[in-house]
């Protein structure tokens, strides 16, 4: 018994040993500058954590033929939050960048304003960033300017290009299946939201003969969207459409319930992406069509095994179900997408990294995540060729069904009580 609590303790020592001599270079610090008090930014915090404990669990990340751990740095640089300027968010970016001098930054500031201004200050220490929530395409358009200087930043989620792309497919099959074609448009006004509701209405809507009754901005923050839904309600829309990614934008959903009103609530509303949602809203959410930014975060999809495994892991690791419809997933990715590129570079070098972000061609949880000569993350309607956004729909029975892309549909779109089908 003696000898065999020995050898047990012997072993145990020889790992320790292996363990502490795997890992004797310094470790290479990733950093998390984001709204690390609102949801996205939360939970692609806790989930860029997990990323890194598994890779640790396997070695780290060789360079030179020396393995380094993956260390995580994160600051909350506030700038989802209302009434919080710019500069002080890049202010927080800088201190993270100067004080635990990162080898490069996953997630990224929350809004666009923040980002495309932030450009700058990551061409200046050349730090190499995979953004996971903001998305203007603004920042492309800033990188195709000037390609030498802004090739750090690439954006592993989907932009707001994209988001409409999805959007337009689920309007065109909500016309088709029910003839409805009035619609109201009712979004944030920050830059994403405000560029979601314009490209959509001259890409779709104009295009499409919907007939766009009226689009209303909101300040972050704005709790009240009563008013609003009296003149969808008198003006006859059929769909209303949000576009919104502050928490207060839950009010909304439950306004629209209360108000009984006849038209088919189909779009994005944070609040309203995870299973939680249900709970949050009394179960009176039912026949709401809402997006999943990217295929993963909050709802999985059994087409996408990986993003089953991801999504399960997760539950796992910290006891409740992803929440977030955006980020989370791609904030995963970002951090393999990372060490990939350190491995395959051999160097710590922010150039030499950038030269093998640009060859990323990798199958993960969203599909298949290539980027384009603007860095950002290629999305369509097909997993093994590009990344996957999601739209589902809540069913009267507290279950998320997709409904599109028809790629990876488990449902039709269902009207719910009280809205009749204009075919």
């Amino acid at each position: 018994m003696k000898r065999k609590l020995f050898t047990l303790s012997l072993a145990c020592v020889f790992a320790l040993a292996w363990t502490i001599g795997a890992f004797a270079a310094d470790p290479v610090v990733i950093g998390v500058p984001t709204s690390l008090g609102f949801l996205e930014g939360k939970e692609s915090h806790k989930i860029v954590q997990m990323a890194v404990s598994e890779i640790n669990a396997k070695g780290g990340v060789t360079v030179g033929g020396v393995k380094h751990p993956l260390e995580v740095a994160a600051i909350d640089i506030r700038d989802a939050a209302p009434g919080v300027p710019v500069p002080e968010a890049l202010l927080g970016i800088e201190k993270l960048i100067l004080e635990k001098k990162p080898v490069a930054i996953v997630v990224g500031p929350f809004r666009s304003e923040a980002l495309i201004a932030g450009m700058d200050l990551l061409a200046k220490y050349k730090m190499p960033m995979l953004g996971t929530i903001a998305m203007s395409p603004g920042s492309e358009k800033k990188l195709k300017e000037d390609p030498e200087k802004y090739k750090y930043v690439f954006r592993t989620c989907l932009n707001a290009v994209y988001l409409v792309k999805y959007l337009a497919g689920m309007m065109a099959q909500i016309n088709s299946q029910f003839g409805f074609n009035k619609v109201y448009v009712m979004h944030q006004d920050v830059a994403w939201a405000r560029g979601t509701a314009d490209i959509v209405k001259k890409m779709h809507f104009d295009k499409a003969g919907w007939e766009v009754i009226e689009q209303e901005a909101y300040p972050t923050g704005t709790s009240d969207f009563s008013s609003a839904l009296m003149k969808a309600r008198a003006k006859g829309a059929h769909v209303i459409m949000p576009i919104f990614d502050m928490p207060q934008s839950g009010i909304l959903v439950k306004q629209w319930n209360s108000m009984k009103v006849p038209a088919l609530m189909a779009g994005f509303i944070s609040p309203l992406a995870g299973s939680g949602a249900w709970k949050t809203f009394d179960g009176k959410i039912g026949g709401a069509i809402n997006a999943i930014f990217e295929v993963g975060s909050s709802l999985p999809s059994s087409k996408i095994p990986k993003s089953v495994e991801f999504y399960n892991k997760y539950n796992s690791l910290y006891g409740k179900e992803i929440q977030a419809g955006h980020g989370p997933a791609p904030a995963y990715e970002s951090v393999y997408i990372l060490a990939e590129a350190i491995e395959r570079a051999n160097s710590l070098d922010p150039d030499a990294i950038v030269a093998e972000l640009v060859k990323t061609d990798r199958m993960g949880v969203m599909g298949r995540i290539k980027y384009d000569d603007a860095h950002q993350a290629i999305f369509g309607n097909d997993p093994k060729e590009t990344a996957m956004g999601a739209i589902f729909q809540w069913g009267n029975d507290g279950k998320r069904r997709i409904v599109f892309p028809e790629s990876i549909a488990e449902a039709k779109i269902q009207l719910p009580a009280g809205l009749k089908s204009m075919k």
